[in-house]
């Protein structure tokens, strides 16, 4: 297509009589003038058939287990006062920080008795002459 010769390659329009050509000519747009298709259909004109509402389903809230807690267990510990809840926390934590301790000093036991079983290796002295790993001319 040639620049500026589009006006030329559009389709024909046929139209019903000369107040919908005028109005066209005009650039009205037919959703604005109230007697055209597209105004009543834009508002809803005409529509005998009323059709129902969808109705949606309602979510319902429904509580279970998880894995490795069952709901009761889960509904004790909700219900507990917050200081039992505290309490119980501090006390494991603290069980734990001594478990790690004796782990630690179990560790350093059997490091120290492994050192004093093995014989510090001697280094032996480097070679100064090699062979072979200059640049070659």
């Amino acid at each position: 297509m040639l620049t500026g010769r589009a006006a030329k390659a559009a389709g024909v329009f046929r139209f019903q009589g000369s107040k919908p050509e005028s109005l066209f000519h005009q650039r009205k747009n037919p959703r604005k003038i109230a007697w055209t298709v597209l105004y009543r259909r834009m508002h809803k004109k005409g529509v005998t058939e009323e059709v129902a509402k969808k109705r949606s389903r309602r979510t319902i809230k429904s509580q279970r287990g998880v894995v490795g807690a069952s709901i009761d267990q889960i509904n004790t510990h909700r219900n507990q006062r917050p200081e039992v809840r505290e309490a119980a926390r501090k006390e494991h934590i603290a069980k734990t920080k001594e478990a790690k301790k004796a782990r630690q000093a179990e560790r350093k036991a059997n490091r120290q008795a492994a050192g004093a079983n093995t014989a510090v290796a001697r280094q032996q002295a480097k070679s100064t002459a090699r062979s072979g790993g200059g640049l070659k001319a």
